[in-house]
This record gives structure tokens, C-alpha cells and sequence, in this order.
């Protein structure tokens, strides 16, 4: 700061001198004498400042060390980017994520962008390129603000929980009318729900019931996920009689709920017309991107914490560019 603030007085008095004639300006004098041989400011003119050789020293000291401080954290936020892709990719892996294509790719998209950016940061900060550096902070803004806005929104629609207990029980079921309007308008409308019931049909996620669970026991004291309390078995307030975990009879109760009605045994259909299994798909999704957004916090605050950083060492790179110029005479 010390620097840049006898830079800029040194500018505005040589530049008054260069203006004003000698006669107006007797104390210019000697400046423009000294200078006459060379027709920009001179080094020796600038020694001869308040800016003490100590001063330059520690400056360019603090210059360089901020540098690499930046070029260091910007390693880290490379680092940091790998947690992100982990955390799409997981989330890219879930079966009720396959099945609805336009929740995938974000978080894994993001994470790429800010590995390639980071990189570009760390390239301009260890090098000293300001137009890196300028382009690392633009770009790295643009994206902590994407990151913020998902993290804002996933937080925002995943908010509402329609699970509620059962007794006797160590599975968890859910209503429709529990979860957000966004999500019930968005996934699970009658327009997107023909083709992900199709793929959950053709998965295996009922299937790994009957390959866990052998006994009635067994399985009402499971923790099954959401999606597989839904689609994978009638509502327990139907009084279905348990025979395997994708197999049940003689319903006590089939009034007691819509989709008492929509059960079938047949393993491709079971209950995937159900408005259970909506709510169990949205279930999942509320749980795996409460999961992920645990990750992407973390990732968050140390990319802001990197960015400040990063503002910090691109205004003394161009301290820096300035004070060279003035070195070498080219103001």
C-alpha cells in the first residue's frame, strides 16, 4: 500500500513539472534538468523519493510471498474440486438419479469448471500472469455464485419432509403431498413419471430386497431407502399379508389408501403407479442431496476463503506491473 500511494504522488508531481514552465515552477527545476536526458521519469528521481530501498525490498518480499501463498491455496481449491466431482458422480450413480437425467450432470459439471479454473489461478498467481489472474477471478466468481445458488436451491426444495413413522417398523413411509411443489411438479409429474417408472421397473432396486431379506422379521426390521418403501411393497396401512419382500396377499384393509388398489405382485409393475413411489423417489433425492450438500458447503467456504485471497495478490501483481514500468522508464 505504501508503494502504490508514493507511486501515484510521484506521478501527479512529475506530471505538473512536465506541464507548468520552469519560470512558473522554480521548484520543478531541478527535476527537468535531471531528467533532461532521458524523457521519462528516472529511477534515480524515484530513489531519491520518500520510497526508502527498505520499503521496495519488503514490498516486493510481500509481493511474491502473497503470490505464493495464492498459488498454494489455489492447489488447494483444485484439491477442493475433487470432492465436488466425487459428490456429483455419487449422486450421478444413485438409481432414481439415472432415472432422471437433468439431476446428474450439475454438480459434476460444476466440479470440472472450478478444477479447470482453479488451475488456471494457480498457473497465474505462481507465474505472476495478470490476465490469468483477471481471468481465474472472473471466472471463479461466476462459478461460487452457480455453486451458491444450487446449494440454495437444493437446500430450498429439499426442505420438506413427507416421510412419517410406522409402527413396529424400522422403515420409514412417505406422502406425496409432503415434499415441495417444485419437486412433485418437476419429477414426478404424469409427463416425466411414465419413463422413470420404466426405469425404475428395469432396475434392481426391488430386486435386492428379496436377495436381503428371507423373513417377515427380517424385514420389518430393515432400514430399507425411500424409494424401496414406496415402490418395492403396498402401504402398510392396506394389511397385506408378508410373503416376500416384492410379495404380498389378501389385504386386510384396501381402503385404506388409493394405492391398496394400484399393488400388483407382478414384478414389473408392483407399485410403481402408486403415488407411494413418487414420494419414495423424492424421498431418495431429499436424502442423497442432503448428503452432498454437506460436501459442497465445505467446498464452498474454502473457494470464497482461496478467492479473497486470489483479489488480494492480483491488485499486487498490478502494483507490481506499475512499479516496474516506472523502473524501467516507460510512464
Amino acid at each position: 500500500m505504501l508503494v502504490w500511494f508514493n507511486i501515484v504522488r510521484i506521478w501527479r508531481k512529475n506530471n505538473r513539472c512536465r506541464s507548468s514552465p520552469i519560470s512558473h515552477n522554480p521548484s520543478c527545476r531541478h527535476q527537468i534538468s535531471s531528467s533532461s536526458s532521458h524523457s521519462h521519469l528516472s529511477f534515480s528521481y524515484f530513489l531519491s523519493t520518500s520510497i526508502s530501498p527498505i520499503h521496495i525490498f519488503f514490498s516486493f518480499e510481500a509481493m511474491g510471498v502473497s503470490n505464493n501463498i495464492t498459488a498454494i491455496l489455489n492447489f488447494v481449491a483444485l484439491l477442493a474440486s475433487i470432492p465436488i466431482i466425487g459428490a456429483g458422480i455419487w449422486l450421478a450413480s444413485k438409481p432414481d438419479n439415472e432415472c432422471i437425467h437433468y439431476f446428474r450432470w450439475p454438480v459434476v459439471i460444476l466440479g470440472f469448471l472450478i478444477l479447470l479454473v482453479s488451475l488456471a489461478g494457480f498457473v497465474g498467481a505462481y507465474w505472476n500472469r495478470q490476465g490469468l489472474l483477471a481471468l481465474y477471478l472472473f471466472c471463479m466468481a461466476v462459478l461460487i455464485a452457480l455453486l451458491l445458488i444450487l446449494l440454495v436451491f437444493a437446500f430450498i426444495v429439499t426442505r420438506p419432509d413427507g416421510s412419517y413413522s410406522v409402527p413396529s417398523t424400522g422403515y420409514r413411509e412417505y406422502r406425496l403431498d409432503g415434499f415441495s411443489a417444485w419437486l412433485r411438479d418437476h419429477v414426478t409429474n404424469s409427463g416425466n413419471w411414465g419413463k422413470i417408472r420404466t426405469c425404475l421397473a428395469d432396475s434392481d432396486v426391488c430386486a435386492k430386497l428379496t436377495q436381503n431379506y428371507i423373513t417377515s422379521d427380517q424385514f420389518f426390521a430393515a432400514h430399507i431407502s425411500p424409494l424401496q418403501s414406496g415402490c418395492c411393497k403396498p402401504p402398510t396401512v392396506c394389511g397385506y399379508n408378508y410373503v416376500n419382500p416384492t410379495f404380498w396377499l389378501n389385504p386386510a384393509n384396501p381402503m385404506g389408501d388409493p394405492d391398496c388398489l394400484l399393488w400388483n405382485n407382478d414384478q414389473s409393475v408392483l407399485c410403481y403407479n402408486c403415488n407411494s413411489c413418487r414420494a419414495g423417489l423424492l424421498g431418495n433425492l431429499r436424502k442423497e442431496w442432503r448428503k452432498a450438500n454437506v460436501v459442497l458447503i465445505v467446498a464452498v467456504v474454502v473457494l470464497i476463503w482461496v478467492y479473497l485471497i486470489a483479489c488480494s495478490a492480483f491488485k499486487n501483481a498490478q502494483t507490481e506491473d506499475l512499479f516496474r514500468r516506472y523502473k524501467q522508464g516507460w510512464v
